[in-house]
């Protein structure tokens, strides 16, 4: 099943975020490592929120990973959520599905 874990991000995110950046990024690049997080990144236009997209067998996977992530800890995420992504057309979707 694919996941989505969804950012909002706090009003000085962009001011904040480059003394957090190396450990948010060493445990996402850790999580794709395991096959878990498939794509990941910021919002721009405006730079308001984050969309990191999971593979795995439940939201514990993506919640894991929000409740690690030094963004969230640190204040610079003031919301997430974790949405299922029933995918079914792509090479990786999870239930294809072919006219």
């Amino acid at each position: 099943m694919h996941y989505l874990l969804l950012y909002e991000v706090a009003p000085d995110y962009l001011e904040r975020r480059g003394e957090f950046r190396g450990a948010h990024l060493a445990l996402a690049w850790e999580a794709a490592q395991r096959g878990e997080l498939i794509l990941g990144g910021a919002l721009t236009d405006p730079a308001d929120g984050a969309v990191l997209l999971f593979k795995a067998e439940s939201p514990e996977v993506p919640e894991a990973f929000a409740k690690a992530d030094p963004y969230v800890l640190n204040g610079l995420v003031a919301k997430w959520t974790v949405r299922g992504w029933y995918t079914v057309v792509g090479d990786q979707a999870h239930a294809p599905v072919r006219p």
